[in-house]
């Protein structure tokens, strides 16, 4: 069962039958809404309802917004107050820059647990790394504003906002599953991560950031069977 609907003009869906319990479902780039299908049914299993939606720039977003951290925990706000004023139980699934935008936007909201796959947990580390591989520096990224790259453009604001914003509250019961081959987070920062807010880490020594390879199909659909 599923209800396409909008949210404060966001595309949303609501997966599976009435239930008091909830997973809030935040895709990652070049996802959508619609990448909870294989989520939902594992999450109806246990009694949880889904709720999905499009980041900006993604599935069916018409507006002109940004996908950054700005448009993303403004959005994330959105679905959270809808969330938590229609169910007693809420809790939280993100994956990827997902993740990033949940751990700006959720440490003060009263999730259950949350379940974070390849988070950017460190989104310092992941600039700091593009700004190595193609030879920017802050200075000159100071003076421009903003410079393309082949990976994401590289903004001045959001800079700022990344020193001025560390993650330093985290409270809610986290499980993790990270590829050992990620190459946008390090192990060392998602190990950092872990043992700071004693979150629970499952790491596939062979999986990409994209869980997309041989097997890991499979592979995410056990770590989510086991901690949902």
């Amino acid at each position: 069962m599923q209800r396409k609907f909008d949210i404060c003009g966001i595309p949303a869906i609501l997966w599976g039958d009435p239930s008091n319990r909830l997973f809030l479902y935040v895709h990652g780039k070049l996802s959508s809404k619609e990448a909870a299908a294989s989520f939902a049914p594992i999450a109806a299993e246990k009694g949880y309802q889904t709720l999905s939606f499009d980041l900006a720039q993604h599935g069916e977003r018409k507006d002109d917004a940004r996908l950054d951290v700005f448009s993303g925990t403004r959005d994330l706000n959105a679905m959270a107050d809808y969330a938590f004023s229609r169910w007693q139980r809420v809790s939280l699934y993100a994956c990827s820059i997902g993740a990033y935008f949940s751990l700006q936007a959720y440490a003060s909201r009263p999730f259950e647990k949350a379940l974070f796959q390849s988070p950017i947990a460190d989104m310092g580390y992941l600039v700091g790394q593009m700004m190595r591989w193609f030879r920017v520096t802050p200075e000159e990224l100071k003076e421009k504003g903003e410079i393309d790259t082949p990976v994401d453009p590289l903004r001045w604001d959001y800079y700022q906002y990344i020193q001025a914003h560390p993650v330093e509250k985290w409270p809610i019961p986290t499980a993790i599953l990270y590829g050992g081959k990620d190459n946008l987070q390090s192990p060392e920062v998602m190990e950092a991560f872990s043992r700071r807010f004693h979150a629970k880490l499952t790491v596939s020594p062979d999986s990409e950031h994209p869980f997309m390879g041989p097997g890991d199909g499979k592979l995410v659909e056990n770590w989510l069977r086991e901690n949902i």
